[in-house]
């Protein structure tokens, strides 16, 4: 009989401390961050990097992490290269559930205003293009995007996201620029 109970704690012990994104049920569905962009039109290349992409479930004090594509630990993309397309900035599997928010972490980013950049419009990294080049100062790198959705069990959702450029970049004088990120919902699926 003991043995039979030393078992049971410790398959419930396993079960309440797994990192697995699994809700009450065990059911998890994919989410899908997809990203597009309005660009800058004073530059060739603006590659900005995200450092963390994160959704809160209702039911959760804290917020999940959506895995970058690929399986990175940050993704650049060029928005540029966003205007009339739109590439995966971040997927992986959810808890099933309600959730109210998405929250993007933006690290670093930099226009470059002689060369487009090659490559992926998202990728790990991207080579900076040569020629003139500016970085962005971000005050709060940190966009919270209030947006409620649900992600079903065994399902798939997608969600797009639009990187306004010419909203988000502003010249402060002295050839410096500021990057206060707008990032709107699009749309669910």
């Amino acid at each position: 009989m003991r043995l039979i109970m030393a078992f049971t704690l410790a398959c419930l012990g396993a079960v309440a401390c797994s990192d697995s994104p699994t809700g009450p049920s065990g059911s998890a569905g994919t989410l899908t961050v997809m990203l597009k962009d309005t660009p800058f039109s004073d530059a060739r290349a603006v590659l900005v990097t995200f450092s963390e992409v994160t959704a809160h479930r209702s039911t959760e004090a804290d917020f999940t992490r959506v895995p970058f594509a690929g399986g990175a630990t940050s993704r650049t993309c060029d928005l540029k290269k966003l205007q009339t397309a739109q590439d995966v900035l971040g997927t992986g599997p959810l808890a099933a559930g309600h959730y109210t928010q998405i929250r993007l972490v933006v690290s670093s980013a930099a226009l470059y205003f002689d060369n487009a950049a090659g490559g992926d419009a998202c990728a790990a990294s991207i080579t900076p293009p040569a020629g003139q080049s500016a970085p962005l100062e971000i005050p709060s790198g940190e966009v919270k995007l209030n947006r409620q959705f649900e992600v079903s069990a065994s399902g798939a959702t997608t969600m797009l996201l639009d990187f306004d450029g010419d909203r988000s970049i502003r010249e402060t004088g002295n050839g410096r620029y500021m990057m206060t990120p707008v990032i709107t919902v699009v749309s669910v699926q």
